[in-house]
């Protein structure tokens, strides 16, 4: 089995961590316990660079000269566009070879400054998207990328659609597979039956490389070489063992709600209130759930036969912080951190296979039940909202 993260930014994206070096994110996806990571930002020429330069490329697998950590090219791209009302819609491509992603490249510069964001903004619409990059190389793989959020997912409340179809239009068919989202998990996605044909994977769209924001969510793929065709073979055929989620309400869209005005409600709530802020007297931003309620044709807690399994984790990094009640980047909280995954090899370790009677010898009791309780999905969070975690 290989565990993969496969969307993640490089540090020229916005909003990301200037410590996003090749290195680090080796050290960190060998610490949490990844065998496969996405180098993200191939579209930005400085990273693609740095790529080439650093990482030997195989069958579509790249690698530095040490090899423990294996890379696939992958770049997240906003489109921006109109069709009926505003669309902003986000994707996650996975690439072949260098050679296909100056193809990629070339294509996205004639409507986007590369250097500029890593994230390339491109005015055109999904279908148009597809249908270039098939003619470039059927090999690319196309993910709607955390399909729910409300500005930038395929459904998202404010500028997705109702469908994959209406989305992609005659195109659709070159999809395989789309991304959950912190703010959703399988059983949500199980209620609408269109998602049925789809493989649902789990990425954690980090912006850093830090263990808690790297891996949180991940996707195990059931194939034992790690290769580029096998891993979209994988996709496209639903090749996979199970996905690691965060709790949906771990996530910054989960419910609905007003940052500004401190107020969240569940969507149920928020209908009483004609989706209007008791306090502002402006409409809510609608979230995720709400959002997967309205397009749902079947009852929450449906499992279709074929359904892949999932398991609910929070990241160790937050376990250990809330138990002391310190910040995730103290001291104390790195040691107790280092200790654990130094005993047990890494975090995915920690929080899915060790053993309580071994937990507690390395750390204290009501710590190791907590990481058991974690396993189990018995931790309450508190939803997000409003882009507010």
């Amino acid at each position: 089995m290989i565990i993969a993260d496969l969307h993640v930014h490089s540090r020229f994206s916005r909003a990301t961590s200037p410590q996003i070096t090749i290195e680090n994110i080796e050290k960190w996806a060998r610490i949490k316990g990844l065998d496969l990571i996405g180098t993200g930002d191939f579209s930005h020429p400085e990273w693609l660079e740095e790529l080439r330069q650093k990482l030997n490329e195989e069958g579509g697998i790249l690698r530095t000269p040490e090899g423990e950590i294996s890379f696939i090219l992958t770049n997240e791209v906003s489109l921006i566009y109109k069709e009926g009302k505003g669309r902003r819609v986000h994707l996650v491509l996975l690439a072949p070879s260098f050679e296909v992603v100056e193809q990629i490249n070339e294509f996205f510069s004639r409507y986007a400054r590369l250097d500029y964001d890593g994230r390339p903004m491109l005015g055109i619409s999904c279908p148009e998207l597809v249908e270039n990059l098939m003619q470039i190389s059927p090999q690319i793989e196309i993910i709607p990328a955390h399909i729910w959020t409300p500005w930038y997912g395929i459904f998202g409340s404010i500028t997705g659609f109702d469908s994959m179809e209406e989305a992609f239009k005659d195109q659709v068919r070159h999809i395989h597979a789309f991304e959950t989202g912190m703010s959703s998990d399988p059983e949500m996605n199980w209620q609408l039956s269109q998602l049925d044909k789809y493989a649902i994977i789990s990425f954690s769209d980090s912006h850093s490389c830090w263990p808690w924001r790297l891996g949180r969510e991940a996707t195990i793929f059931d194939i034992t070489k790690v290769d580029y065709k096998e891993i979209i073979k994988a996709i496209r055929n639903k090749k996979i063992a199970f996905t690691i989620e965060t709790d949906p309400n771990y996530g910054k869209y989960h419910y609905d709600g007003h940052r500004l005005c401190n107020f969240s409600c569940s969507p149920e709530e928020a209908i009483k209130l004609n989706n209007i802020c008791p306090v502002c007297k402006k409409p809510l931003t609608i979230g995720v759930l709400h959002r997967v309620h309205e397009l749902a044709d079947r009852p929450s807690g449906f499992k279709p036969k074929e359904g892949i399994p999932f398991k609910r984790l929070l990241p160790l990094h937050e376990l250990i912080a809330k138990v002391l009640g310190l910040a995730m980047t103290t001291k104390r909280v790195w040691q107790e951190y280092n200790e654990l995954t130094k005993n047990f090899g890494n975090e995915l370790n920690v929080l899915l296979e060790a053993p309580l009677e071994k937990l507690a010898k390395v750390t204290k009791p009501k710590r190791a039940e907590l990481i058991i309780k974690n396993r189990e999905g018995k931790i309450k969070v508190n939803p997000g909202f409003d882009g507010k975690y």
